[in-house]
């Protein structure tokens, strides 16, 4: 999982804006490594990384619901 460090319109995707701390690439769209080795260092229109990337946090197991004895 990749978050924007600085504001950009992908031109790859219709100029679609990220904000700074939105997640890259957005919910449904597939980039390749290339694309993201572009964007996250200073190989593109801008000259500096636009991503970086983050560690996924391991999911947590759900907690189980207690049961309050009845009054």
């Amino acid at each position: 999982m990749y978050k924007v460090i600085k504001f950009f319109t992908d031109l790859q995707d219709t100029n679609f804006p990220y904000e700074v701390g939105d997640t890259f690439p957005r919910e449904g769209l597939k980039v390749s490594e290339d694309r993201l080795a572009e964007l996250s260092g200073c190989d593109n229109r801008q000259g500096q990384p636009l991503i970086e990337k983050v560690a996924e946090e391991p999911k947590k197991p759900a907690k189980k619901a207690t049961k309050k004895a009845a009054e």
